[in-house]
């Protein structure tokens, strides 16, 4: 291999790296597999954040995320965002989120998600926050939640979504 090759061959591999996006690990307890935990970096001063993640069941019975805690939040529960009458309304899952045998049941903006609530300090890009999950079945799971950009919709989106949608750039005015 010519010294060329190499350095082009590390150039390459470095590129993959970097470009590939960032990614909670998977964590499985008993029947169920949760994937692509995040969180959305906040401005100073925020005192919520909202927590997204995958949850599947490859059981044949269901299980129910019953409530979750994170040390870095006073308060922490399972919300829902729903329409109602044409309105957006957000509420507590006071009985939790059930997960049927079989399904994956996706925590995203918009829909079901965490709301950390009373942070005791900011997200910042690139943090991992530690949140422990407590299910009926599987019990207490503890993921980190990959923190990403303000503006993000997904993980490893680094809030590209939000650039696209605010870009007026094109704008004659």
């Amino acid at each position: 291999m010519t010294k060329l090759s190499r350095i082009l061959a590390l150039a390459a591999l470095s590129a993959t790296m970097f470009a590939a996006p960032v990614r909670a690990e998977d964590v499985k307890a008993g029947d169920l597999i949760i994937s692509q935990a995040w969180s959305r970096a906040t401005p100073g001063g925020a005192k919520v954040a909202g927590g997204y993640l995958t949850i599947e069941n490859k059981g044949t019975a269901a299980d129910r995320l019953v409530s979750v805690s994170a040390d870095i939040a006073g308060k922490a529960e399972v919300h829902e965002m729903a329409t109602d009458n044409g309105v957006m309304k957000m509420r507590l899952l006071d009985k939790g989120l059930v997960i049927d045998p079989g399904k994956t049941v996706k925590l995203a903006p918009g829909g079901y998600h965490l709301m950390l609530q009373e942070l005791k300090g900011p997200f910042k890009q690139g943090d991992k926050v530690p949140v422990t999950l407590q299910f009926e079945k599987a019990g207490k799971v503890a993921v980190s939640l990959d923190v990403q950009a303000v503006g993000a919709q997904a993980p490893g989106d680094g809030g590209q979504m939000m650039k696209k949608m605010h870009d007026h750039s094109g704008m004659k005015m």
